[in-house]
């Protein structure tokens, strides 16, 4: 309750009020508390800079996770410009709440399960014009209101910059890393510096970098050449004694893909972005490495004291005949 309810300056519907909505944040943080308490690993894919294939890389990470067997959901919190949805090819409409009053997530396979304000809007085309406290409210109920499940990773994808999105995720989950993009120009790698600055301000652990559109895969030949530099990722996380998990070179097929909805690291082709997709995504399996419980043998079966035996119970099969 706020300092001026307990001053009694409020009027008793006012007071009334305030315990109302101290009782239902209280009651989303458990919510929270217990939906993320189902998902082993959580990944925010972040930039400091726009237009670095971040989407690309949260889309094709969470699809290859989920081909190689894991359950994994993907959470679109880029509210201002959501694109998962359209990188999926998931055009249902929001489906209404379960008996729950859970939000069930859209299911593009056994193993991804997909949240994006996108597919809940009336019109795709409407702008979400929201300020910080909407925002911070919205990022929240994917997590508290979305019926998620058990999870091995939860990756989320963050719009551009340090500001409420990320930093919203950074306070809301406490485990989550970053896994941080980046293309090899220095204008790039100079945002990308200020989010690494921001994931030690708020404590925000770093998975690694990628270096995405390092080198151009040329459609005709398949060889690779250097449209944009090469090594600028790779330096800087040498520099920052930070993981590098992989350089994806440009390929055309790739935003071909995500215009079709289908992710490219799907798709049966020969190219130097699948290896490299495929290896960022062997990469992160293996920094956050889920281990599956081991289910327990079933117990032994006792002998049976034989009728008349001297061990009274306790098998002996050195001096007894059971």
């Amino acid at each position: 309750m706020s300092t001026s309810c307990q001053s009694k300056k409020c009027n008793a519907q006012q007071q009334s009020t305030c315990q109302s909505k101290a009782a239902t944040g209280a009651r989303q943080n458990l919510d929270i508390d217990l939906a993320l308490g189902k998902i082993r690993h959580k990944i925010l894919v972040m930039s400091g800079k726009g237009g670095v294939g971040k989407s690309t890389v949260a889309v094709n990470l969470a699809v290859g996770l989920a081909r190689a067997g894991f359950k994994v959901g993907l959470m679109d919190v880029d509210l201002h410009g959501p694109d998962v949805c359209r990188m999926l090819n998931l055009q249902e409409p929001f489906a209404g709440t379960l008996e729950d009053g859970k939000m069930p997530p859209w299911r593009t396979s056994d193993n991804l399960l997909v949240m994006s304000l996108e597919n809940m809007l009336e019109d795709r085309d409407d702008p979400i014009i929201w300020r910080g406290p909407l925002k911070n409210q919205a990022i929240r109920r994917f997590i508290a209101d979305v019926a998620w499940g058990e999870l091995d990773y939860l990756v989320i994808d963050a719009p551009p910059g340090t500001g409420d999105e990320p930093m919203t995720v950074a306070q809301m989950i406490k485990d989550a890393r970053a896994l941080v993009v980046t293309t090899p120009q220095r204008v790039a790698l100079a945002d990308v510096r200020k989010s690494l600055n921001f994931c030690k301000h708020v404590k925000l652990d770093v998975l690694g970098l990628v270096e995405n559109m390092s080198g151009y895969v040329c459609p005709h030949c398949s060889k690779t050449a250097e449209l944009f530099k090469t090594g600028g990722g790779e330096e800087l996380a040498r520099s920052s004694g930070l993981p590098f998990l992989g350089r994806i070179p440009l390929d055309p097929r790739v935003m071909a893909a995500g215009d079709d909805g289908t992710p490219f690291v799907a798709m049966a082709v020969e190219s130097p972005a699948i290896t490299a997709l495929q290896e960022m995504v062997t990469a992160v399996a293996k920094a956050l490495p889920v281990r599956r419980q081991a289910v327990a043998p079933p117990p032994l079966a006792m002998a049976t004291p034989a009728t008349g035996c001297g061990c009274q119970g306790v098998c002996d099969p050195n001096r007894c005949d059971c």
